[in-house]
């Protein structure tokens, strides 16, 4: 679907807990977003095949028509990007929404500003960068330096040479440093692919960049595994 003309991109939240929805349009409202609110699944399919959104955030549990039945026949004519909130350690429903058409999946309870970058990325994916949330051309903590024009890395004024991902992979740690960053996350807007607890790509992108880092002088503990959350540059 087009964007609407002002360019602020709009989402649907189908979600059935009042609370949670209410704290959902509150934050993205704060971060630039339109928001349209459902309760229900049919009335979600309602607002969805009404309205012209750039996402919806869609939960699995809700009264009516369930997320899944929401989903199948959003897919009939509509591909708006779909995210679907699921139930914690359920990976049948994660798997059944790939299935389905969901763009992403989300289990509760969920991280928010995971969520917030999840949704970014997929919008970037889906319409392209958004100016006001543009990242800076330079980044620099302490001593190190990294530019994303030229995707140059400098520690104390020597280059650090990296690969594009490997790049990626660091400036996104340090664009959101200290924040824990899980691998999903780091899977779709980095490697640009789905998370498999079977591919060990990210932990070797990581490990080689960490060990880069460290021969140019940069302390290993700054780029931290975090158990249970993922990785975070502090």
């Amino acid at each position: 679907m087009a964007a609407p003309a002002n360019n602020t991109p709009k989402i649907l939240i189908a979600e059935d807990d009042p609370h949670l929805s209410e704290q959902l349009a509150t934050q993205l409202t704060s971060r630039g977003y339109s928001v349209l609110q459902s309760h229900q699944g049919d009335h979600a399919l309602v607002a969805a095949l009404g309205q012209r959104l750039d996402m919806i955030l869609l939960d699995v549990l809700l009264p009516i028509m369930n997320g899944f039945e929401v989903l199948q026949r959003l897919r009939k004519t509509c591909q708006t990007p779909v995210m679907m909130l699921t139930n914690d350690g359920s990976e049948d429903e994660r798997i059944r929404g790939y299935q389905q058409g969901a763009d992403d999946c989300l289990p509760k309870p969920f991280n928010f500003t995971e969520l917030f970058l999840r949704i970014e990325a997929l919008l970037r994916r889906t319409r392209g960068a958004l100016d006001h949330r543009a990242e800076p051309p330079i980044l620099s903590v302490g001593e190190l330096q990294l530019d994303r024009q030229t995707m140059q890395v400098l520690y104390q004024q020597r280059p650090v040479s990296l690969t594009p991902i490997q790049f990626r992979l660091l400036w996104i740690l340090v664009l959101h440093q200290r924040e824990p960053l899980s691998k999903p996350y780091l899977y779709q807007v980095v490697l640009e692919k789905e998370f498999s607890r079977y591919d060990r790509s990210l932990d070797m992108h990581l490990s080689r960049i960490r060990r880069k880092l460290i021969e140019a002088g940069v302390a290993g503990d700054r780029l931290q595994t975090v158990h249970g959350k993922g990785y975070c540059f502090l």
